[in-house]
């Protein structure tokens, strides 16, 4: 378990803690914690800390960018141990646990590995240990690292297209890629058809050799209406690919 190389957290852990527990928006995207942006394409990206990192995960859950809601847990986890004994690698351990997509989506995500029946490869009672007393079997992330918004609003990974764009190529390339090849060999997880597109173009460009990827598991936003058919459609197929990564 380590922090990643290129961690800002030193950075910007004074400044997080220094913040009102509030954390009005306003103050979250602003200038102080923007890390890069591109005027053109419309694009921010704001720093948050999902930057802890566990090389021992048996699983990888791959999401697209972190959106606001995500940002505004991460910070409020800083806060609540600023003042604690803890080091920087235990509170961005607790950072990934309070915070990786959490809400709905982590709900909808639980529901449907513990229909894949994924928890009993793990030995686990549901999938909803991973983000509790099981967090040392998963490593939970997103192609691009910090929250990225589009016209202000959380990124979709649609628009503009994640692989055309430059400015999150290079997140998706230089940090992503990264990350991952520094485990070993996990089930990776991508949430919908655009990280499943990342992580097809990473293979094929060598930039991965994974060959556990979990293709066809839908984004668990509510907001993505096609979930359900898209996830009953590949259920069988995925069912068969977990058992296959656990039983070789």
């Amino acid at each position: 378990m380590a922090i990643l190389a290129n961690s800002k957290f030193t950075k910007y852990k004074k400044l997080i803690s220094s913040l009102s527990p509030s954390l009005e928006t306003s103050t979250l995207k602003s200038e102080k914690f923007l890390v890069d942006k591109d005027e053109k394409k419309n694009l921010e990206i704001y720093y948050a800390p999902f930057e802890y990192i566990n090389e021992r995960a048996k699983v990888i859950i791959v999401g697209i960018t972190p959106g606001l809601h995500q940002m505004k847990q991460s910070y409020s986890t800083v806060i609540r141990f600023k003042d604690t004994e803890m080091d920087d690698e235990e509170i961005l351990h607790e950072v990934k646990k309070n915070s990786s997509f959490e809400g709905p989506m982590r709900k909808n995500l639980i529901a449907m590995l513990d229909e894949l029946e994924l928890h009993h490869y793990l030995g686990l009672n549901s999938t909803s240990e991973l983000f509790s007393t099981a967090s040392h079997l998963v490593q939970t992330t997103s192609v691009i690292k910090y929250p990225v918004f589009y016209k202000g609003k959380n990124y979709n990974g649609s628009t503009p297209n994640i692989l055309r764009t430059d400015l999150l190529k290079k997140y998706i390339v230089n940090t992503f890629a990264e990350e991952i090849i520094r485990l070993e060999n996990p089930l990776i997880i991508p949430l919908g058809v655009n990280v499943s597109k990342v992580l097809s173009y990473l293979t094929t460009n060598d930039y991965l050799n994974f060959d556990s990827i979990l293709y066809g598991f839908p984004h668990t936003s509510g907001g993505n209406g096609h979930r359900h058919k898209q996830f009953a459609e590949n259920k069988e197929e995925m069912k068969q690919k977990i058992k296959y990564y656990f039983e070789k």
